[in-house]
Parts: C-alpha cells; sequence; structure tokens
C-alpha cells in the first residue's frame, strides 16, 4: 500500500510539474553597430503556474544576464539580477528601460533580418528547472520596441539537473 501511495504521489507531482507552460510573446533583439558588443532582448512572459526566470544563453553570445534597469537618485542604472519572479497567469513585461535579458559579448553584429536563439531557464515552485527555446526576430537599431513581432517560442525541455 505504501508503494502504491508514493507512485501516486510521485505521478502527480511529475504531472504538476508537465503541465507548467511559459508562454513567450513579442520576443525581439535590438540590433547593433559593427563594434558593439552587447544589446537587450526583449518579450513578453506569461507562465500557467508560479514560476522564476534563472538563467538564459545564446550561441551568439558568449555571457547572457537576466538585468532590470531602474533609477536611483534620478539616474538610471542596470545591474544583473538573480532572477525575476513571474506571477502565475500574469504577464510580465521585458523591456527597455525594465528588466531584460543582456546579451554580452556578441559574437558577431546583430542585424535586422537575422533571428537569435535564446535558451531561458526558469525553475518553478519547487525550484525543479526547465527551459524553453526562443527564436527572438533582431529589430533594426533605432526601431525601438518590435511591436508585432511574433517571437517563435518552442515547448519546454524537460528538468534540468
Amino acid at each position: 500500500m505504501k508503494k502504491i501511495l508514493i507512485a501516486a504521489l510521485l505521478a502527480t507531482s511529475a504531472s504538476a510539474w508537465a503541465q507548467i507552460t511559459v508562454l513567450v510573446e513579442n520576443a525581439w533583439v535590438r540590433g547593433t553597430v559593427a563594434t558593439q558588443k552587447a544589446t537587450g532582448a526583449f518579450m513578453r512572459l506569461t507562465p500557467s503556474a508560479p514560476a522564476r526566470l534563472v538563467a538564459a544563453s545564446s550561441a551568439l553570445a558568449g555571457v547572457v544576464e537576466i538585468h532590470e534597469m531602474k533609477m536611483e537618485h534620478n539616474v538610471m542604472k542596470m545591474r544583473q539580477i538573480a532572477g525575476l519572479d513571474l506571477p502565475a497567469g500574469r504577464s510580465t513585461e521585458l523591456k527597455p528601460g525594465g528588466y531584460h535579458v543582456m546579451l554580452m559579448e556578441l559574437k558577431q553584429p546583430l542585424s535586422a533580418g537575422q533571428s537569435v536563439p535564446i535558451t531561458l531557464v526558469f525553475e518553478d515552485a519547487a525550484q525543479r528547472r526547465f527551459s524553453q527555446d526562443v527564436l527572438a526576430p533582431v529589430t533594426a537599431l533605432g526601431a525601438g520596441a518590435a511591436h508585432g513581432h511574433g517571437g517563435g517560442a518552442h515547448p519546454p525541455r524537460g528538468p534540468m539537473h
């Protein structure tokens, strides 16, 4: 009986984990000039259950961090954060002047017409990690927010160890 109860609990928690998804919408990356080695990636994230964005990576950048920008004593400051809480069913905007994914040590300039592969890493409430691949189109430098650009999001991959 004890084994059956444990198996049922494991199946329930596994199915609960499998149901967590993060909807990624309007993903885009700001274009760069030839000598620029960093840029931002922006998107809207809506999880089906509480989650936390804890990391990101991209084949086109040597370093990828989660950043926030905020005013401190009338000065706009940008800093890396350990993670970004995402409330269930509520959209969180990653946008210029706020939270964003910072792509640094770029391996090439980024221009309109290209797409940037980004892997987002999330944690659920039990701190189990899962990742999601996003293909974010590059918006021409100076074009501002890419309204209407739909970033291609792929289903989450399984837990990361």
